[in-house]
């Protein structure tokens, strides 16, 4: 398997008219975040976690604004966005479903969840609803082992999972969402 470079140093970054990192957001983020740490660089995962969650995804404008802001180098940033299954590079949906794929969840059936969610949605794992409503990830040990299955509904954990209880937690959040997308097989 070869490598495939990509030429960074003329690489654009696509910018917004405002800054993600304002400097009100700055300010808030030196004194709630930055002082919980020994180290600037200790506050960097608590900021691209309020980052995804707000936009749904790391933006590359918002990497080098934190880069800026933490000291450090947007290739640091970079790395960390890209070696965390938690962030990602591209929108996820309003609504990401994170099914575990540990061996705990394994065993007790994290497949049949996998595929009920992929059914009611008409998405594959890693992708996204054509209306932006729902993402579908798998994701490593959630840490409810004694629970598993579990999945991740946005920030909210259920464990214990059937097949009947991720449909209802379908149902649930398609009556918040105001869906057509968990209606039946795809839906969109």
């Amino acid at each position: 398997m070869a490598w495939i470079t990509k030429p960074s140093a003329t690489t654009s970054i696509p910018r917004r008219s405002e800054p993600y990192a304002t400097e009100a957001i700055k300010g808030r983020w030196e004194k709630e975040i930055v002082a919980n740490y020994a180290t600037r660089q200790g506050a960097l995962m608590p900021i691209l976690h309020e980052i995804q969650h707000e936009y749904r995804c790391v933006p590359l404008q918002a990497m080098v604004e934190i880069a800026a802001f933490l000291h450090i180098t947007p290739a640091e940033v970079l790395d960390t966005v890209t070696f965390y299954d938690e962030y990602t590079l591209e929108a996820r949906g309003a609504c990401t479903i994170g099914v575990c794929q540990s061996i705990a969840c394994e065993f007790c059936g994290h497949q049949a969840i996998i595929d009920r969610v992929r059914e009611r949605l008409g998405i594959e794992v890693g992708e996204t609803t054509a209306d932006g409503k729902f993402t579908l990830i798998a994701m490593e040990c959630l840490g409810s082992c004694d629970t598993a299955p579990v999945a991740l509904c946005n920030s909210k954990l259920h464990e214990g999972l059937t097949v009947a209880g991720i449909d209802r937690v379908l149902d649930e959040v398609c009556r918040g969402t105001g869906s057509s997308c968990c209606g039946g097989k795809g839906g969109h």
